[in-house]
């Protein structure tokens, strides 16, 4: 009887029904897992921590930010250390021993900050070494232009080398009266450096081009080349002119901002004095409630939005990446849905069904496989150098030897990835032409439609959900991808955003930033991982979330015409 049973339980395929079912549970639960994690760690970065000031059993002083608690293992390296650093030896009685259990402590990561004095960011610090640990009320925050944040105390405030504020409350006064208009100059030299002096060097560039044309055109020295060169030198020096008077007007700001400077004092006693106008934000962690908390932290969201990195990639914003990434996603769209739905419907509906037909699907389906590098590799060498290079020759020989279109850019960027995704759209669009009854087209032909009338009218409508499905697998992988993207036009930091407001106003010849370049860049490039880590987390969940909403569009829409065409059924 129970041999019967059991015989009866494998025969139902319960194994194979709990088997699958965990199987899904765990991997559903691994998903959760990881967006949790990135959502987590994104959504906290930007929240103000308190400032903790540590003095240790040597008397040596700590001011920062905790980052993370964890256990560990003291190993022989690092005990060997801390008889060097307590110039004692091993068992004497002055070396603290560990608070440990069974030869487990705990230690505590500090970001300290201050990198041009420290060299580091970050410290180690084990639990038993700690004497004392308090919150000083005025202990200042001050997130600089470069080099990362100053943790410290505000000592004076100086106009040309003057003092006119002691001590902490009212050289932070002094401070707060100064700032705002020391980053409103600050703001306006950059306007003026990137739009001004920016519409400036490209009307020197057209020109310096347009005289080239000419050379290449009638040769130098003759009659024509010359006419055209009189009426360049004249725009050139109205151009030049300008040029001027804008790097005066700079010039006059910054002396403006150079007379306000503020000393600062870290809690070992080096004073540090650094320009107003370099602080970009200041405040007291240690006397913050929740909502001016809530401000600074809103602040550091919309400056991430909206702001151009800085700080090697670690600090600041990321809209050239956020706009590099939309921008990039929707080309390949546009380039990879024509191209896969016209391959898919002669697969389908035109190509007499073989051998070699078969053979393509194959290689189709196969192209899916192929390392996204070696896509990458023929991006560079088909799109950049090969067509680029072609498209140089003939319509921008006068930037030559400069590259305009062959080298990386966000075309060929688009192109390739369009390359590497087609498969999907290849087979879904395939899959859901299949999907069209038959019974469907016979009555379209029965009405004495043609093929291509039934094709266009009757069997891509209803197909069009499928092929959106297909379209947004595409979306999802491209986006993601960033191999590929690193040889065919991605770059550390774009100085020059794609679209602006010279003719055609849309540049694919440009390179851009990349929202996953990015966080390989800040988690593996930076001078230290740890203190890009924030950066990694917060750039992952929005990626994250633009995948989503580019998705949710996706899904919309298919939503609207599967119930549209569902009505539409003979």
């Amino acid at each position: 009887m129970k041999k019967r049973r059991t015989s009866r339980f494998i025969t139902r395929g319960e194994p194979i029904i709990w088997l699958t079912g965990g199987a899904l549970a765990l991997a559903t639960l691994m998903i959760l897992g990881l967006l949790f994690l990135v959502f987590y760690q994104g959504i906290l970065t930007f929240w103000p921590k308190q400032l903790v000031r540590i003095i240790d059993r040597q008397g040596r002083r700590y001011l920062g930010e905790v980052s993370r608690r964890e256990r560990y293992y003291p190993g022989q390296g690092d005990r060997r250390m801390e008889v060097q650093e307590y110039g004692g030896r091993e068992g004497s009685p002055t070396l603290p021993r560990p608070h440990s259990s069974n030869g487990v402590t705990e230690r505590i990561l500090v970001k300290i900050g201050n990198y041009d004095l420290y060299g580091e960011d970050f410290r180690w610090i084990p639990l038993f070494e700690i004497q004392k640990k308090e919150y000083p009320p005025e202990a200042v925050t001050l997130e600089r232009l470069e080099w990362g944040p100053f943790y410290g105390f505000m000592e004076e405030v100086r106009i040309d080398g003057n003092t006119v504020a002691r001590g902490p409350e009212e050289s932070w006064k002094k401070f707060k009266e100064f700032h705002s208009p020391a980053r409103a100059r600050y703001l306006k030299i950059r306007s003026i450096e990137k739009k001004d002096l920016g519409e400036v060097n490209f009307q020197l560039e057209r020109l310096r081009l347009n005289l080239r044309r000419a050379e290449l055109a009638y040769g130098r020295n003759t009659d024509p080349y010359n006419q055209i060169k009189a009426q360049i030198e004249k725009e050139e020096s109205r151009w030049t002119t300008r040029y001027n008077q804008l790097s005066e007007e700079i010039a006059q700001l910054r002396r403006e901002n150079n007379r306000y400077q503020i000393l600062l004092k870290e809690v070992g006693g080096r004073t540090k004095e650094i320009k107003v106008f370099e602080v970009i934000r200041a405040y007291h962690p240690n006397q913050m409630d929740f909502m001016e908390k809530l401000r600074v932290y809103l602040s550091r969201w919309g400056e991430f939005l909206s702001k151009e990195p800085r700080e090697a990639n670690t600090e600041g914003g990321v809209f050239p990446a956020i706009f590099g990434t939309f921008m990039m996603t929707i080309l390949m769209s546009l380039a990879v849905v024509p191209f896969g739905v016209i391959a898919a419907l002669y697969l389908k509906e035109y190509a007499k069904q073989g051998l070699l037909i078969s053979n393509v699907r194959i290689a189709v389906n196969n192209l899916a496989g192929v390392p996204s590098i070696v896509f990458g590799v023929f991006g560079l060498g088909f799109f950049c150098y090969r067509i680029g290079g072609t498209i140089d020759s003939i319509f921008f020989p006068e930037k030559l030897p400069v590259p305009t279109f062959g080298t990386g850019g966000i075309l060929w960027a688009s192109l390739t990835l369009a390359l590497l995704t087609i498969p999907v759209v290849i087979v879904s669009t395939e899959e859901a032409l299949a999907a069209v009854p038959q019974s469907v087209r016979e009555g379209s032909y029965a009405c004495g439609a043609t093929k291509w009338q039934t094709i266009r009218r009757i069997v891509l409508p209803q197909a069009t959900p499928g092929i959106l499905t297909g379209l947004i697998l595409a979306m999802a992988r491209g986006a993601g991808e960033v191999a590929p993207l690193m040889i065919t036009g991605v770059v550390k930091l774009a100085p020059e955003l794609p679209l602006d407001r010279h003719f055609p106003y849309f540049h694919l010849e440009r390179s851009f930033m990349h929202l996953g370049f990015h966080i390989y860049d800040v988690g593996f490039q930076s001078r230290n991982s740890e203190a890009g880590k924030p950066m990694v987390f917060t750039t992952t969940l929005l990626l994250i979330l633009l995948i989503v909403t580019l998705n949710a569009a996706a899904i919309y829409l298919r939503n609207r015409l599967r119930k549209k065409y569902q009505i539409g059924h003979f």
